[in-house]
């Protein structure tokens, strides 16, 4: 599989497997054992999905060797201080049985109790400050972010010492948040795409299907195809062992500018991009 080269050199594979709604257990086990048996060398979890242990599991029964597989797990937003996130660091690491981790982001950029008094503010940089030094440390390959907001990183870089690799944030056909995405090109941070196919509402859109017709494609390939064009590292998540093989047959489609900007604008889908500052948690 073709990689991108993050900020900090290090390489990562363009498409990514996630396990949100991947249960623990025997769920998340066999799909990510399913996925990486598929040709995925990226797997994308986190401390709140709660399955991580299952994550690891199969990377470690999967035989395939280490370096070969790019792991990324994410700080959730009950430990947002700095001891906190170390602990929190380390949990994930025994729960995944990994000596060291390729990707680590900040969940969320404003948790829900952090409101008051702008308190995220110093809190992102706590946080930053506890993942910089694991970073120093060599315990983490990369280190990013998750929903910021331009605002939410202009904050998080009056004090960074590392500019972050990524950003994850929702983007699909349909759902392009553009003052995102123009920022973090300017400011050499990787977008990951969570949420490729939107809501689920993609695969009911005639326009999307006459084009997957068009490019002998299915939807989900389509909007793959769309989302590496852009230049975003997409993260399908399934847990049916045939979609898990077909999103990766899409590496050979070359959307024309004209599919592109359609896909970019399609209009009439629910959900949109989730507002980091009013989400519930």
């Amino acid at each position: 599989m073709k990689s991108y080269t993050l900020n900090n050199g290090v390489s990562i594979p363009v498409l990514g497997f996630g396990t949100w709604k991947a249960e623990n257990g025997e769920v998340a086990y066999q799909a990510v054992l399913e996925a990486l048996k598929a040709g995925y060398r990226h797997i994308d979890t986190a401390a709140i999905y709660q399955n991580e242990e299952s994550v690891g599991r199969a990377i470690r029964d999967s035989g395939i060797p280490r370096q070969e597989i790019f792991v990324t797990t994410k700080l959730w937003n009950t430990n947002h201080s700095y001891e906190e996130a170390r602990q929190a660091f380390e949990q994930s690491m025994e729960k995944l049985t990994l000596d060291y981790l390729d990707l680590y982001l900040i969940h969320w950029p404003n948790p829900k109790p952090l409101r008051e008094n702008d308190a995220w503010e110093t809190r992102n940089a706590e946080v930053w400050r506890a993942m910089e030094d694991l970073y120093q440390e060599g315990k983490i390959r990369a280190i990013g972010v998750s929903n910021f907001l331009p605002k939410h990183l202009d904050v998080l870089l009056e004090t960074a010492r590392i500019v972050p690799a990524v950003n994850q944030v929702r983007l699909a056909p349909g759902v392009y948040q553009e003052e995102v995405v123009d920022y973090c090109r300017e400011k050499g941070i990787l977008l990951e795409a969570w949420g490729p196919f939107g809501q689920g509402e993609l695969f009911q859109n005639p326009a999307v299907q006459a084009m997957a017709d068009k490019y002998g494609k299915t939807i989900a390939q389509i909007a793959l195809a769309w989302s590496l064009q852009e230049g975003f590292l997409p993260l399908p998540k399934s847990v049916t062992p045939s979609r898990i093989a077909s999103n990766l047959d899409c590496f050979d489609i070359e959307l024309s500018p004209a599919d592109l900007e359609i896909l970019k604008n399609i209009s009439g889908l629910e959900g949109g991009a989730p507002n980091p500052d009013g989400v519930d948690f």
